[in-house]
């Protein structure tokens, strides 16, 4: 910490920053855990004296506040130590999201103007495809778990050797609020990855509604200072959705699983007795049919599920083995979370279905969080669960645009608010519902028809692990939505297309469906494309599915 100084005759102006998260977590709960896998565990006054010694050994290596420092990992306590130690000094962290092509990440650390590349080894096969080709890159720190990297690259330090080497404090400036302190880059259907940038002050007010919406209120799913926190959202996807800073915040023990493989996920959420997860649907799917998953107890795992809609099949499916579980709704952009779809406390105790209806929704807007929908002239929609349009969003944390991106930063700010690009509802009781991304959307005969409701109802069929709806060209009608379906193994090869389209007949016969969005075809894939950050890759499959 910061050697307190005074400025007679003066108020102290209290910064917003990130360094300010720390004091309350080391007055209360400096002896909690933060753990990393199976090879880690230490403290949280370990994990100051390590944010200090990395600011330190960073220093030594020539970085200087406003410069970036790009990071490749896999979710570690290493990671955390950089989401505080970096932006602390003054500098700027680059999150990577290593899963892009090498093109996009030559680009991301160029547009950035990256000085200093913090780097796994076990990502150096990216690096060494694109390291001539970097423009702004003077330094790599390379992280070794194992043996020295089999690399002819020339690193300034190994991470561990640059910690321990250094000392263990350090005077971390109060800095200017405003002060930029993250930036990563969010791809799109075309063109190149576009940077979104956060400051300190958006951060720390993030991290205070966040804290504020997920433990204060009387409904399911709290996260406390008395939970264990395991992220299973990438540390490089929007800062693992912010609950890091928020961990951090309450002093809750932290969990950072490394590589996300099934077994040991399910291993570590029994043995560090985790309580608190985030992930995207095809995590959790991944986990529910991971084999052993009926011998861990999950009774006291609480998700939030968000990057795509939560389908009702695997909501009743998590709560079946006793997992709470709701949605939330964010976007890169937006820092992200604005939404959590957790039942008012008059809603608590109705039934499972009518609950089930509830935690599935995009959600409800989170204290300082303005979320409204729109028509195509930006005129304000009533909020009657009906009346559909673009959802578009303010809070005092969204980026401010898009880096060095001046027209598209205009495309995603009018009239005072940020354009999402969804399209959805909000009801009378201030739910939003997505019903689609604008470029998702399937026309037929004049109609609009939600992809995302075609996909949430084929989830409940007892045969299907996952589905995508997308639009296919159509003679008639313009366009026609088609039904991409995976089989759960036991039932590979005994459903038919039939069967699928008399299943969904029969909610659209019900009401649930509008009939003329009943898909006509079926087409069953071993597994369905995902992009980087695990959303259903809805452009290759338009393209690989006619």
């Amino acid at each position: 910490m910061a050697e307190k100084s005074y400025h007679p005759g003066e108020n102290y102006r209290y910064p917003l920053i990130i360094k300010k998260l720390l004091a309350t977590p080391l007055r209360d709960s400096p002896d909690r855990e933060i753990v990393y896998s199976d090879r880690h565990r230490y403290t949280y006054k370990d994990f100051e004296k390590r944010i200090a010694m990395l600011a330190n050994g960073l220093t030594t290596l020539g970085l200087r506040p406003g410069e970036t420092v790009a990071v490749f990992d896999y979710d570690s306590h290493r990671y955390l130590e950089c989401f505080f130690a970096v932006p602390m000094m003054g500098a700027v962290l680059q999150t990577v999201n290593w899963r892009l092509s090498a093109d996009q990440i030559r680009y991301a650390l160029n547009h950035a103007e990256a000085k200093m590349v913090i780097i796994h080894a076990d990502f150096l096969p990216i690096l060494e495809t694109i390291i001539d080709h970097l423009e702004t890159v003077k330094t790599y720190v390379v992280t070794a778990e194992n043996n020295p990297p089999d690399t002819k690259l020339n690193f300034a330090a190994e991470y561990e050797e640059l910690l321990q080497s250094a000392a263990s404090h350090y005077p971390f400036p109060d800095l200017d609020e405003n002060t930029k302190a993250t930036t990563f880059y969010t791809t799109g259907t075309t063109g190149n990855p576009k940077g979104v940038y956060f400051s300190h002050r958006q951060l720390v007010l993030h991290t205070f509604s966040v804290a504020l919406a997920s433990g204060a209120y009387d409904t399911l799913a709290r996260f406390r200072s008395n939970d264990v926190y395991m992220p299973l959202t990438p540390m490089f996807h929007v800062h693992a959705w912010g609950f890091p800073y928020v961990a951090t915040l309450l002093g809750a023990k932290q969990v950072y699983p490394g590589p996300y493989e099934p077994q040991k996920l399910l291993q570590l959420i029994q043995r560090e007795k985790v309580t608190y997860s985030h992930c995207v649907p095809t995590i959790l799917q991944m986990l529910l049919n991971c084999p052993t998953v009926n011998t861990v107890d999950l009774s006291h795992w609480k998700v939030t599920i968000g990057g795509a809609r939560l389908p009702k099949g695997l909501a009743k499916a998590a709560r079946k083995l006793g997992v709470t579980i709701h949605a939330g709704y964010g976007m890169s952009e937006t820092c992200p979370v604005m939404c959590a779809a957790t039942p008012k406390e008059r809603m608590l105790d109705w039934p499972e279905e009518r609950l089930l209806d509830v935690i599935i929704k995009t959600g409800k807007s989170i204290p300082l969080a303005e979320i409204e929908v729109v028509d195509a002239k930006d005129n304000l929609l009533p909020h009657d669960g009906q009346s559909t349009g673009e959802v578009v969003m303010r809070s005092p944390w969204l980026t401010a645009g898009y880096f060095k991106e001046p027209e598209k930063s205009k495309e995603l700010w009018r009239n005072g608010w940020l354009h999402s690009g969804d399209v959805g509802y909000i009801d009378a009781e201030g739910y939003l519902q997505i019903t689609d991304r604008i470029k998702d959307v399937i026309k037929s005969g004049g109609e609009w028809v939600s992809s995302l409701d075609l996909e949430n109802v084929m989830s409940q069929h007892e045969a299907v692990l996952e589905s995508a709806a997308i639009g296919v060209p159509d003679e008639k009608w313009g366009e026609r939505p088609l039904m991409i379906v995976t089989l759960k193994p036991d039932f590979q090869g005994k459903v038919s297309p039939e069967e699928l389209k008399a299943f969904m007949k029969k909610f659209a016969d019900e009401g649930k469906l509008p009939k003329y969005g009943v898909p006509d075809r079926y087409v069953f894939m071993d597994h369905i494309p995902k992009t980087s950050v695990g959303k259903l890759d809805k452009k290759v499959l338009r393209t690989s599915v006619q």
